[in-house]
């Protein structure tokens, strides 16, 4: 497979990626939309950056993540079931990734893999953090091969059906 990673402009290739997500992640409309809004302001935040898998030329996964902010509202959102655990500095001087998503035609070849470490590699922060669906599932799977641990689980986002973990590690991330 030709597969190339790079930096993404995902504010100019926010609908392509979001299709990706849709089709990963089981969105439909009325969530894209909505998504696709909060895309476009995670990108104008400081140190906001996204990479991109393209095979053949069409994007077939992408990354993107900030400095973590207490401010900002996922934080909000894990900070006490965080606190409640004594984990919440973990909250500082993170590095979140906030959206991982291969295309289910391209999952399991390491793309997923790839995508996160490279975002992390550049990272200047001494460690990351990020939430999952708290199941065991693929992609927490490769959070916990990576060095991620759970954090907090059982964590309730407004308007999230399913329960979250968060989950952290220290960076650079475990290599297989």
């Amino acid at each position: 497979m030709d597969l190339v990673i790079g930096s993404l402009d995902l504010g100019a290739r926010v609908d392509e990626a979001l299709a990706v997500q849709a089709v990963a992640f089981g969105l439909g409309p009325d969530e894209v939309a909505v998504r696709r809004q909060i895309v476009q302001r995670h990108m104008q935040f400081p140190g906001a950056r996204a990479l991109g898998a393209l095979a053949g030329g069409r994007l077939v996964g992408f990354v993107y993540g900030m400095p973590n902010s207490r401010t900002h509202w996922w934080s909000t959102v894990v900070e006490p079931y965080l606190r409640a655990r004594g984990t919440d500095f973990w909250l500082d001087d993170a590095f979140v990734i906030t959206e991982l998503h291969v295309h289910p035609e391209h999952q399991n070849r390491g793309i997923g893999r790839r995508l996160i470490t490279a975002i992390t590699d550049s990272a200047a922060q001494p460690r990351s953090i990020l939430s999952a669906i708290d199941t065991d599932s693929p992609a927490r799977g490769l959070y916990h091969s990576l060095g991620y641990a759970d954090l907090a689980r059982r964590v309730h986002f407004p308007s999230a059906p399913r329960p979250y973990a968060v989950m952290g590690a220290p960076l650079p991330l475990l290599r297989p």
